[in-house]
């Protein structure tokens, strides 16, 4: 019995070799003026425009096949007993005819504070500088705001996200990009008085070769008359190394 499951497990390895072989590892990190997720400001302990945070992650692509997984990290300052945002995520991409599609899961972890944690189903097309890309929430959790682990009683299941983006280069080593948001909070959510919200991003970046980057964009969202000075606009500045 012994030897058949090490020569079983000889003949999958050396199936998946080719596999293996071409696999790529990819890995970033940022150092960045201000973090806003969808619009929001992800440090809410400061009124002041410069919220610095520092980001980073990797990406690991199974060769040709299309499959891929991810983990993205950043410093937060909006939940309490917690100060990082730990993003896992895994999906497919492939092409039908001019676009490119994507579609995958994604989970946002708040260690020290479980209240945050929520989970996304999302699909994306591109086609030439535009994407546009929907992100679904499949937990009852939903960012602090529902779900079992806040103690509300809430759901924020089919809370959804639709975002579409443009980027294109207009001059050598420039892209110009720009994208706005629609967040549709779940009826639990809606039903207490949270109102659906757009955000907005404006900018460019700079490519200045061998995978470092300077990026600048006007950031924010409408509706600041509920969510406060974590929806205005500000001016962000990040500067990204890839590996």
């Amino acid at each position: 019995m012994i030897r058949v499951s090490i020569k079983s497990l000889a003949v999958v390895l050396a199936a998946a070799a080719p596999l293996w072989a071409s696999a790529q590892l990819t890995g970033n990190v940022t150092l960045t003026t201000n973090y806003k997720f969808r619009g929001q400001d992800q440090d809410a302990s400061r009124t002041r425009a410069v919220k610095p945070a520092i980001q980073g992650g990797f990406d690991y692509a199974f060769g040709d096949t299309g499959w891929y997984v991810g983990n993205w990290n950043s410093s937060v300052d909006w939940l309490k007993g917690n100060s990082i945002e730990m993003d896992f995520y895994g999906g497919y991409k492939f092409k039908a005819g001019d676009v490119d599609l994507d579609l995958g899961a994604l989970t946002y972890v708040y260690p020290g504070n479980a209240h945050g944690n929520t989970t996304e189903l999302y699909g994306a097309a591109t086609y030439g500088p535009v994407t546009a890309k929907y992100s679904h929430t499949v937990s009852k959790d939903y960012f602090g705001w529902a779900g079992a682990k806040s103690g509300s009683g809430l759901k924020g299941t089919n809370t959804g996200y639709l975002n579409i983006a443009f980027a294109q280069e207009i001059a050598p080593k420039f892209t110009l990009k720009a994208a706005v948001g629609f967040t549709r909070f779940a009826s639990d959510i809606k039903d207490t008085g949270v109102p659906n919200y757009m955000d907005y991003s404006l900018g460019g970046a700079y490519d200045f070769g061998d995978g470092l980057s300077l990026g600048a964009a006007v950031v924010g969202a409408n509706k600041k008359n509920f969510f406060g000075d974590v929806n205005k606009a500000r001016l962000i500045v990040s500067l990204t190394k890839t590996l």
